[in-house]
């Protein structure tokens, strides 16, 4: 005999299923523009892939390698002489504890803004009573609950993709969830995908003391990304240790006496190769299982992700879906701007998100920024454009930093000079790009930035002679 679901009192403006940056940004959004509001998470915390196995602990990770790795390699050049043992344990606590003070502030967030949280595997069911045509199951320890509510919200976000004949075992064949908690630090470690995932993680595992070989299906390492600045970031990691393969791929692995054996195949030829651990990192899918999405006629596309309008709403009038669960860039302010722009539609507002204005971050040292279009972008589209860069190498406080490595690169529209895209490689380019970003926002020329005042000395000066550059007048070069 199936259960029967227990009803909520009082139905809800809004269900949000899934906490991630998407999910509760857009649950906060809604309450302060009025809405009752709910979330079903089905883990304990909130937070999502991002808060509690992407984002936040990878650049936790990310953060403390790169001290133990500058410990090592970076301070005799200051006249600092110094010596460094690992003891992973305690970065791995440090890193949980990170994860933990900002989950726990969700929740603090969610208790001021007064929104109620089920904890379960949430399914849109049948609807609910007149006027609330909405319902939302939630099985948990408490059985299953069922909320009613006006409009539903599909936040649920991406997992990681896997390879055909390739399957995980969470110990020597891994995801990057798994690469995040690793008890020691693998002598050898194979990463499959040189997107950002792979080369950060991979980043992390190399300073620690990996030997790292990264297979790339592609010709180039971060595809989709401007390709002068990938070409130039893989030198800068091939300097640091990190050993590539391109127009190469993982067609099998087996653990044989606690090692991987790899078969790669590259240039028309197969070969093994042994390591470690094995790192696959070949993208996300979204995660729609078990949802009911489909069963409720949510249109679901050819990926697997959720189909909805311009206003991010589905075929099925009073059920959205934002972030990784449609099209688009699976990155978390992506999904925290769609959020808040679902949000503020449900309430009459007319918002907008320039999707061509959101900056893309690979974290690793030097860090690799974008945003908007690079030189063959703009060709592929028939734009003449005006390009102007400008090296750390010329910028005072970079070379105070002995931080020489990388440029400033901007794109405008040869006959406008409005700024079209911008690509940074090289120290906190992750800070540098919002001002060009912001820029692109404001429908800015590079004349704009370039007439600015920047603060001396800083790295942001770096954005300003690039921007000269354009015009062809850089002063320090």
């Amino acid at each position: 005999m199936s259960e029967v679901p227990a009803m909520t009192d009082t139905p809800f403006d809004l269900v949000v299923i899934g906490s991630g940056p998407g999910g509760y940004v857009a649950a906060i959004r809604a309450a302060q523009l009025g809405m009752s509001t709910a979330v079903v998470e089905k883990y304990a915390v909130p937070g999502g892939t991002c808060l509690n196995v992407g984002c936040i602990p990878s650049k936790a990770l990310l953060d403390s390698s790169e001290h133990f790795h500058q410990v090592r390699h970076g301070l005799a050049v200051h006249g600092i002489k110094a010596t460094a043992e690992l003891d992973l344990a305690t970065m791995m606590k440090r890193k949980d504890t990170v994860v933990r003070g900002l989950t726990s502030g969700v929740d603090s967030l969610f208790r001021k803004h007064k929104i109620q949280r089920f904890t379960g595997v949430g399914r849109i069911a049948a609807p609910g009573r007149a006027g609330y045509p909405g319902r939302v199951e939630v099985t948990g320890e408490k059985g299953i609950e069922s909320i009613e509510t006006r409009r539903i919200l599909i936040a649920t976000g991406s997992k990681p993709a896997a390879l055909p004949g390739i399957a995980y075992d969470g110990r020597r064949i891994v995801h990057s969830t798994d690469a995040l908690t690793l008890p020691e630090v693998p002598a050898r470690l194979i990463v499959v995908g040189a997107g950002a995932i792979g080369l950060e993680l991979g980043s992390v595992w190399l300073r620690l003391g990996s030997q790292v070989l990264v297979l790339e299906y592609m010709d180039r390492i971060v595809p989709g990304m401007d390709q002068a600045s990938g070409a130039q970031l893989k030198k800068s990691l091939e300097r640091q240790g990190m050993t590539f393969e391109l127009s190469a791929s993982a067609k099998t692995a087996r653990v044989e006496n606690d090692r991987v054996i790899v078969t790669v195949e590259s240039g028309g030829t197969t070969r093994e190769e042994t390591a470690d651990v094995l790192l696959v990192a070949v993208g996300r899918r979204p995660y729609t299982e078990g949802l009911g999405a489909a069963e409720a006629g949510v249109e679901l596309d050819a990926k697997g992700r959720v189909v909805v309008d311009e206003h991010y709403e589905t075929r099925v009038p009073g059920i959205f879906a934002i972030g990784d669960v449609i099209a688009g860039p699976m990155l978390a302010h992506k999904a925290e701007e769609e959020g808040v722009a679902a949000v503020e539609t449900m309430a009459g507002q007319k918002p907008h998100l320039a999707y061509e204005c959101i900056p893309n971050v690979v974290y690793t040292w030097p860090e690799l920024a974008s945003v908007g279009l690079g030189v063959d972008e703009a060709a592929e589209r028939g734009i003449e454009v005006k390009v102007g860069s400008f090296p750390f190498m010329a910028n005072g406080r970079a070379r105070a930093m002995n931080e020489r490595e990388g440029q400033v690169t901007i794109v405008a529209d040869a006959r406008t000079d409005r700024i079209l895209g911008a690509h940074i490689l090289g120290p906190r380019a992750s800070d540098l790009i919002a001002e060009l970003a912001f820029a692109m926002e404001m429908g800015a020329s590079a004349e704009d930035v370039a007439r600015s005042v920047h603060a001396h000395p800083t790295l942001p000066e770096a954005v300003k002679e690039a921007a000269l550059a354009v015009a062809g007048r850089p002063i320090h070069i």
